[in-house]
């Protein structure tokens, strides 16, 4: 064999290969979570998941279909479907429609009541007019569904849901407006304020929400200073309100340079940019996540910090130990008992082919994030998906994806796996800690 020749460069490609699968099957078969498997239809594009877990052994996983769905000839592409498994996450029964509808169905929203831990909550962008809000206390076997914004003359986008007892919020965005309607009688009825009020030219997102034992509501979103120009930094605030919606004070958490680009994979503007995630425990405490760049089009990290009253915040923290250059996005949160939170996250560290793949990583810590817990790998290798290489894949399916604790005291985890921005794309699922 002649040093450099077609053969021998493809012997070192196979090793390569070969040892990337090794070391991403021992990366996830030591995490302590079970080997990534596909979940939701196998015919199509599956989109942002949404998880949650009740006290009761069942866990659900809502998205948006981009296909075909069975059995429903009123489906339009999206469809928001549902997931059930009633053994915390061991079988799975089929999806199906969760509201069969002639519009598009987007943005999936999931959340339990952690109250009673059983009365289940969703929430969609109906179409481009309608924020949907949708109850159910049998384990997702029939809904009571309400409309908690309507707006017949202004596209509005991106609910995100909190919830506890009888205090429903969801968050929608009309380009720099954001809003929020509350429903204080377990989503029969909703009004709305504007949670930014004289806010500038530009463009505002909610990206997490959370609802503490006090009852006070807490909102994070993103600010861009001119509406598409994502060649500026990006503005990251926490609100909170303690008199159930109606007022609304702001916290300022950080400042992003733009986010990287990402044209080659055909993503739209601003889709690696900025996001936190936020969730509070039973003790009070509220934890959030974010991903954060320094300069514009660099590569961002991931950040968390911590407050127990929502208005003084501990000093941000990296949590990920990727080198330096890595890009981080897309962070997920979720808390349980006092001190018991949980953070996970999407990066490039590994590469292939000079090529960065992506990956999910997940850290927990009991006692409120003074210490983690060393990095699981969730993500891994699949065989028959050409988007899913031993190393990674090649790209998030979506800017969003959710971790959820589960009556065992296990970590529930669903995101998105694909090729590029547009398509093919499926959502994968692991339970474990």
């Amino acid at each position: 064999m002649v040093p450099g020749s077609s053969q021998a460069r493809g012997v070192s490609l196979a090793v390569c290969l070969l040892l990337a699968l090794a070391t991403a099957r021992t990366a996830w078969a030591a995490s302590g979570f079970t080997s990534p498997r596909r979940v939701g239809y196998t015919v199509g594009d599956q989109w942002e998941p949404a998880l949650t877990a009740d006290g009761r052994g069942h866990v659900y996983i809502l998205f948006p279909q981009y296909g075909p769905v069975r059995d429903c000839s009123a489906c339009t592409v999206p469809t928001m479907a549902l997931m059930v498994s009633n053994d915390n996450g061991i079988t799975w029964q089929p999806p199906h429609a969760l509201a069969p509808s002639p519009t598009g169905q987007f943005d999936a929203q999931i959340k339990v009541d952690p109250v009673d831990r059983q009365t289940l909550y969703a929430s969609w962008l109906q179409g481009a007019h309608d924020i949907m809000v949708a109850r159910s206390q049998d384990f997702g076997g029939t809904w009571y569904f309400a409309v908690a914004e309507h707006s017949p003359e202004a596209v509005i986008d991106k609910p995100v849901l909190a919830v506890r007892g009888p205090n429903i919020y969801v968050s929608f965005n009309h380009q720099q407006t954001l809003a929020v309607a509350a429903s204080h009688d377990y989503a029969q009825n909703f009004s709305s304020t504007v949670l930014n009020p004289g806010a500038g030219p530009g463009w505002s997102l909610a990206a997490g929400a959370t609802v503490d034992v006090a009852t006070n509501v807490y909102f994070s979103w993103k600010a861009y200073p001119r509406a598409h120009l994502l060649t500026q930094p990006v503005e990251v605030f926490i609100s909170r309100s303690a008199d159930g919606g109606k007022n609304w004070s702001t916290t300022p958490m950080d400042v992003s340079g733009a986010a990287p680009g990402c044209p080659a994979q055909e993503c739209s503007n601003g889709f690696l940019a900025s996001q936190v995630a936020l969730a509070s425990d039973d003790a009070g405490v509220i934890y959030a996540l974010w991903n954060s760049g320094a300069a514009a089009g660099q590569p961002q990290r991931i950040y968390f910090s911590s407050s127990t009253d929502g208005q003084n915040w501990s000093a941000k923290v990296d949590v990920s130990t990727a080198q330096a250059g890595v890009e981080h996005c897309f962070p997920a949160i979720t808390a349980g008992a006092a001190g018991d939170v949980r953070i996970a996250w999407m990066d490039t560290r590994m590469e292939a082919q000079n090529r960065p793949l992506w990956n999910t990583f997940y850290r927990a810590s009991t006692n409120g994030g003074a210490t983690w817990s060393p990095e699981s790998q969730l993500s891994g290798p699949a065989r028959g998906y050409d988007y899913i290489l031993p190393g990674g894949f090649l790209f998030p399916f979506g800017n969003l994806f959710s971790i959820a604790i589960d009556v065992l005291g296990n970590t529930q985890a669903v995101w998105g796996e694909g090729r590029n921005y547009e398509s093919p794309g499926s959502i994968w699922y692991s339970h474990g800690r």
